[in-house]
């Protein structure tokens, strides 16, 4: 391999790499395995991701540069023979409620050209169909689709009079001056139950209007309906100018509905007026994009063939990628985390650039088996085009297509950082390391399951794909392919019926730099009035987000210098030396040791120091969460997505309750974190409490006591249940898809 033919990179020290130098193949399919925490992000996403982008973002103009993300020039000594990246990460999609699928994977704005071009009666430009532009939004709920409004049942008793308390509304007491705007209007019979009320009677009390009402012989009111009122005060003001106490009163009597105006459209009935084929732009972005595919076939000799080609070829991509289930008009925060990042690619797989490189931090997040798959393909996609691709990935089914492997390790943290190992997947097979050796672990189907002693049964559930579903739900494990509806079942239907559950869902923990496991595990708080007592002084002083912080670096052990078209520069701070606090607060001890050196320890010795049960009990969490090394104070902005989804299954699951519900807690996880995982869904089972798991992951599937599988596939083709048994079961189910790929697995293990 000559120079030129990789990617070099020297002296790596980011995070916990130890002088790290290695050459990256070009052209060619790279993936970097390593346990979690091992600084396999560290090489990929912080060195050399981040060095391209900042490289890249020097080539243009200051002004240019001024309005791009700036980056700082991670450590290392030198990244050579870069080219452009595209970096395809774990952060959620996002996007808030006017993003959608459509909008996300540009297919809206193509279908807007159409209408604009096509449609008939024409409003003329593209913008007059869009819900994100005033021109073209729908004026009752601004482009939503959906607006607040006074929810009638809870505002009213229908059963009761006016002059029986039948406004329920806080303010509106039977004598009351608001009570009496109603109960004295000549127009309405206060003895009356209002499911008596005429057509016209209802509509007085409610929208009615003009005319005022006596209350006393100097005091007359104008008359407004009670909606109408509530509305202004409520709805079509400020309500940051109200009080918190009236604000939260009003809230109680509000709920959120389909704009009655547009009907959910979220377009003015202009925009809605066009039709091709019959069919207004809402109506084209309604069904699931693999029924959309062939409805657009269906008009292609009436348009202009290359424009409606277009179409159906990005549709045609998403589908590729496992969501042809979705729709146009699926609002993108509704999506999960395996679903978002699959839609980032799209945009990619229709690039005609080549010599790019593509980075992906863990793409087989949130996939069923079967859809790792159809990922494999589109890699080796993005590669075959004359691209890079570097995968950070745990999945055996991703690092088998690879044509250069890489491990980091040997293990996590400051027992990781080093290569130590580097070539195919059938070398890796052959070595020794941690990965090569889990690679030859074969899969153990539980046969010993426990027996149920009750279950939580849920009837009739009818939500997105789920039709009149019923089903009786143990400690237990919900599988399906993207689509099939366990998130609708479970996070949705089950969650609301039992609201007291402990709920983990797929959302990252919240990271800054001044955010550190300690902070976020609620450590800090018993820590500091221990060192209060023994000093004597305020609990305050041991923050370093409060009144402790070093003065010059604000608490944060760094001084951060940005300047105008610079690059931001990060240095130690020479006042606390890094330490976060006033000298001052390190002169107060605990057992002779400051509160700046209980931070530097790591969780397994701080767990020897501390003999406090508040303490010791979250300790012994983030130790059973393999997470000893872990230094307390080392900020969350370091960790790597393992270590943080240990880190918040650490402070969710060390809570009580009876009942747990956990969406895909395997994300961002090694195989061999799946044990640990186990071991704490097992003894909380064993504690006397019902865990509820929603999990593609094999190993944890093939370890249950109970499984619900749906399916039969995603979206209109999905949300049955396929299958409820045990996992030996499932392994002679032929209906499953999720039985098929156990079946796959352990026929691979026993070859």
């Amino acid at each position: 391999m000559s120079r030129l033919d990789s990617i070099r990179v020297v002296g790596a020290r980011e995070n916990n790499l130890k002088d790290v130098s290695l050459d990256i193949p070009k052209n060619r399919i790279t993936v970097f395995v390593g346990v979690s925490g091992s600084g396999k992000s560290s090489i990929v996403l912080d060195t050399v991701a981040v060095e391209a982008q900042r490289q890249l973002n020097a080539t243009f103009p200051w002004f240019i540069r001024n309005q791009l993300p700036k980056y700082e020039r991670p450590h290392v000594d030198a990244v050579e023979n870069l080219t452009t990246p595209v970096v395809v990460d774990q952060r959620p999609l996002g996007g808030n409620a006017r993003s959608t699928v459509g909008t996300v994977t540009d297919v809206a704005s193509m279908l807007r050209v159409l209408f604009a071009r096509y449609g008939r009666p024409s409003a003329g430009q593209p913008s007059l169909y869009s819900f994100n532009d005033p021109k073209g939004m729908c004026t009752e709920c601004e482009g939503l689709g959906r607006t607040l409004r006074p929810d009638l049942d809870l505002m009213l008793d229908r059963t009761k009079s006016l002059d029986e308390g039948a406004i329920l509304l806080p303010g509106y007491p039977i004598g009351s001056p608001g009570w009496q705007v109603y109960a004295r209007c000549e127009r309405l019979d206060p003895a009356k139950r209002l499911n008596e009320y005429t057509a016209e009677e209802l509509r007085t009390l409610l929208h009615g209007s003009g005319g005022t009402v006596e209350l006393t012989k100097t005091q007359r009111l104008k008359y407004e309906g009670l909606v109408d009122s509530f509305t202004r005060r409520h709805l079509k003001r400020d309500v940051g100018a109200l009080s918190e106490k009236t604000r939260a009163a009003g809230e109680r009597f509000i709920s959120e509905g389909r704009c009655p105006a547009c009907d959910g459209a979220r377009l003015n009935p202009a925009a809605l007026a066009t039709r091709i084929d019959g069919r207004n732009i809402a109506d084209w972005c309604r069904p699931q994009i693999s029924d959309l595919t062939d409805l657009l076939a269906m008009i292609e000799d009436r348009v202009p063939a290359a424009m409606v080609g277009a179409i159906r070829a990005a549709l045609e991509r998403i589908a590729a990628i496992g969501l042809g289930y979705l729709s146009l008009d699926r609002a993108t925060s509704t999506l999960s985390g395996g679903e978002g990042q699959r839609l980032k690619l799209v945009k990619h797989l229709g690039s005609d650039l080549t010599g790019m490189t593509y980075i992906f931090d863990e793409p087989s997040v949130g996939l069923h088996p079967r859809d790792v798959g159809r990922l494999n393909d589109l890699l080796r996609a993005l590669r075959d085009k004359g691209n890079t691709v570097l995968v950070v990935e745990h999945d055996p089914d991703v690092i088998e297509i690879a044509d250069h492997v890489v491990e980091v390790g040997p293990r996590a943290g400051v027992h990781g950082g080093e290569v130590v190992f580097e070539g195919t997947f059938r070398q890796l097979c052959g070595a020794g390391t941690i990965i090569g050796l889990g690679l030859h672990r074969a899969g153990e189907v539980k046969q010993a399951c426990r027996a149920p002693n009750g279950k939580l049964p849920i009837r009739n559930v009818t939500l997105h794909n789920l039709e009149d579903v019923s089903v009786d739900i143990p400690a237990t494990v919900v599988t399906g392919v993207a689509g099939s509806g366990k998130s609708s079942l479970i996070s949705e239907a089950f969650r609301g019926a039992h609201p007291d559950a402990i709920f983990v869902d797929q959302s990252p923990i919240p990271t800054s730099s001044r955010s550190t496991p300690a902070t976020y595990l609620g450590l800090m708080d018993p820590v500091r009035k221990l060192f209060a007592k023994a000093n004597g002084v305020d609990a305050g002083l041991f923050s370093f987000n409060s009144k402790g912080a070093c003065e010059e670096c604000q608490g944060r052990g760094v001084l951060i210098t940005e300047i105008a078209y610079m690059d931001p520069v990060t240095t130690h701070c020479e006042s606390c030396d890094g330490r976060r606090f006033k000298e001052s607060v390190l002169a107060h001890r605990l057992r002779g040791r400051s509160v700046a050196d209980v931070l530097e320890m790591s969780a397994e010795e701080a767990a020897g120091f501390f003999s406090e049960r508040a303490v010791r009990t979250m300790l012994g969490v983030l130790l059973d969460t393999g997470l000893a090394y872990l230094g307390l104070g080392q900020s969350l902005s370091t960790l790597s997505g393992g270590e943080r989804q240990r880190i918040k299954l650490a402070g969710q699951l060390a809570g009580t309750g009876n009942l747990y519900i956990l969406d895909e807690p395997t994300t961002g996880l090694h195989m061999s974190d799946i044990d640990m995982l186990l071991d704490l869904l097992n003894d909380i089972v064993d504690r006397g409490n019902t865990v509820v798991v929603i999990e593609h992951n094999l190993g944890v599937i093939e370890q249950a006591d109970w499984i619900i599988d749906l399916g039969p596939d995603g979206g209109k083709d999905g949300g049955e249940i396929v299958f409820t048994g045990t996992p030996a079961a499932l392994l002679a189910a032929e209906s499953s898809l999720t039985g098929e790929h156990l079946r796959r697995r352990h026929v691979r293990d026993l070859t």
